[in-house]
């Protein structure tokens, strides 16, 4: 019998109507354009505006598209990883509340929290129950309505954040494509560069956590910028070396979208060509755990049987990590 694979074989994304343009920012705070752009690469960024929306309604918008594109029934979901860091609320499991509001009565599933690594540790962890032959369709959401949790007075974090995400379907594969590889970093020590301060067990809400602010992103951008720039070009070049590919032999860099100077650092560190690497911070912005599946859904039409595809990733925590996939349609 020939060794199982798990192997993408639907995408879907989803990303809100209303948009945020760096010029409406500048109305907000003290920034312009030209500065956005230049750091950071982001044009504008979708915001989940509609009252009583949450993650799980981008959730849900995006594996619907997945599951008719496949021409399948949410019934037929075994198991859902729902990545994410801002689910709908702190208990239940967005998860569970996605299944719901899908249908998918036949299917179990869980939150997972690594910040902007979220849907790779995700992925790497629904691979797992196709490759052991315990399920035969895992679905993989990354989502995050960021909006939740950024402070708009904070030039810092406000110009960077989106809202959105999507989703991927994994089955199984007898032809060797699919997840071929994945390294897995996490480093604690860098939890105090990038985080929510409250809201935890650690600092519970107050009135005075409220009041000062504490319950959105805090981030000291220069860190977390050299940690991202070593890490994910390194995991990025180590997985290369792994798998014994080298530039050439790689067809696309999918890398988490946070800033395009780390991008390419990492492409360069590769040795690859800019047509070899895939962008739309310009359009998203970081969408946290949302940046890859919607890196997939938007150029799904570019992938051809057999591409060899690099994942990359870093986010707060500090966690990171690189996967190599090849692609199965």
């Amino acid at each position: 019998m020939h060794k199982i694979t798990a192997a993408i074989t639907a995408v879907g994304g989803h990303v809100p109507k209303d948009i945020l343009t760096n010029s409406d920012l500048e109305k907000m705070v003290d920034t312009t354009n030209e500065w956005i752009l230049t750091r950071t690469g982001i044009k504008e960024r979708h915001i989940l505006r509609e009252p009583g929306k949450a993650t799980s309604d981008m959730a849900v918008a995006a594996i619907q598209q997945m599951l008719d594109k496949r021409g399948i029934d949410a019934s037929e979901i075994d198991l859902l990883i729902m990545a994410t860091i801002t689910g709908d609320l702190i208990f239940p499991a967005t998860a569970n509340i996605v299944c719901d509001k899908l249908g998918a009565k036949n299917a179990w599933g869980y939150d997972l929290a690594a910040a902007c690594s979220s849907f790779l540790y995700a992925l790497q962890t629904g691979a797992q129950f196709i490759q052991s032959g315990t399920y035969k369709k895992v679905v993989v959401c990354g989502v995050d309505k960021m909006s939740a949790i950024i402070d708009y007075t904070d030039r810092n974090t406000c110009i960077i954040f989106g809202d959105g995400g999507g989703a991927v379907l994994l089955e199984p594969n007898f032809e060797g494509l699919g997840i071929q590889n994945a390294i897995l970093k996490s480093d604690g020590s860098g939890r105090e560069f990038l985080y929510q301060k409250s809201g935890g067990s650690l600092r519970p809400p107050t009135i005075e956590t409220v009041t000062n602010r504490e319950h959105f992103v805090y981030q000291e951008g220069k860190t977390v910028f050299k940690f991202a720039v070593t890490n994910m070009a390194d995991v990025s070049k180590q997985i290369m070396e792994q798998n014994s590919l080298t530039s050439e032999d790689v067809n696309w860099l999918l890398a988490h979208q946070a800033n395009k100077r780390i991008i390419d650092y990492t492409a360069e560190t590769m040795g690859l060509p800019t047509e070899k690497v895939l962008m739309n911070i310009e359009k998203y912005g970081n969408t946290t755990s949302g940046t890859l599946p919607l890196l997939f859904w938007d150029f799904e039409n570019k992938f051809k049987k057999g591409d060899n595809l690099i994942l990359a990733t870093f986010g707060g925590g500090f966690t990171w990590g690189s996967m190599y996939i090849k692609w199965a349609y």
